[in-house]
């Protein structure tokens, strides 16, 4: 037994009579995939190893993450920080336009 029925302008559970239209479930599928990019226009993806271009002082923290250091493979997440990594021991949140990719 189907347990969704299809009216003309929605869609409705049998079991629990939630209702969507069906173009939201499409566009929660076909949810393109976010492009990072560095200070320098490369393009950053999860296990990229990325290095500071400038000074940044850690809010909360006497740290400082000094020009040039790099990180461990970087994680690309959602929300205002792009990248999730460890400097120094540390794992942190940075937005991309502070670092840049190294190459391998």
């Amino acid at each position: 037994m189907d347990e969704v029925l299809a009216f003309p302008d929605h869609l409705e559970c049998v079991t629990c009579g939630h209702e969507w239209k069906p173009e939201a479930s499409a566009k929660d599928e076909a949810q393109p995939e976010r492009i990072v990019k560095d200070a320098h226009g490369n393009v950053l993806e999860t296990g990229d190893i990325v290095a500071m271009v400038t000074d940044l002082k850690l809010k909360g923290t006497s740290e400082t993450l000094k020009t040039g250091t790099k990180s461990k493979p970087i994680r690309i997440v959602d929300g205002d920080h792009e990248i999730d990594c460890r400097m120094n021991g540390l794992s942190i949140a940075l937005k991309a336009c502070y670092v840049k990719k190294v190459t391998k």
